[in-house]
């Protein structure tokens, strides 16, 4: 059974997790916004999303750029979760997952991380 949670509770879990970030981490974001959404339009199962160009991969011509976005799914996460605890850890777990690839780590790293 899903869990039922507001959207502002959501909201606060994301913000939350960034906060969890070290300190470090959360001043080298750069051109990034973190967003909630319902869903993935494309693949309702999918949790979060990165989408923009890697802080590894920024060069000399990366200037004027618009901002990359990390989108946490509230559904797909809500879905998987049988009590809030669980959520918790599950939005704990995708922010970190979709950040570290805002700072170039790919799946496989994170999978022999610990944060598949």
């Amino acid at each position: 059974m899903p869990v039922e949670m507001t959207q502002a509770r959501f909201e606060e879990l994301v913000s939350d997790a960034l906060d969890l970030l070290p300190p470090e981490f959360q001043s080298a974001m750069n051109n990034v916004v973190v967003l909630v959404e319902d869903h993935n339009p494309e693949d309702p199962t999918l949790l979060g999303l990165y989408e923009g160009i890697a802080l590894t991969e920024r060069d000399s011509n990366y200037g004027g750029a618009l901002p990359d976005h990390i989108w946490i799914y509230r559904e797909p996460l809500l879905d998987m979760c049988s009590g809030e605890q669980e959520v918790v850890d599950e939005v704990a777990v995708t922010v970190v997952h979709e950040v570290a690839h805002h700072f170039g780590i790919d799946d496989a790293k994170l999978h022999e991380l610990g944060w598949g």
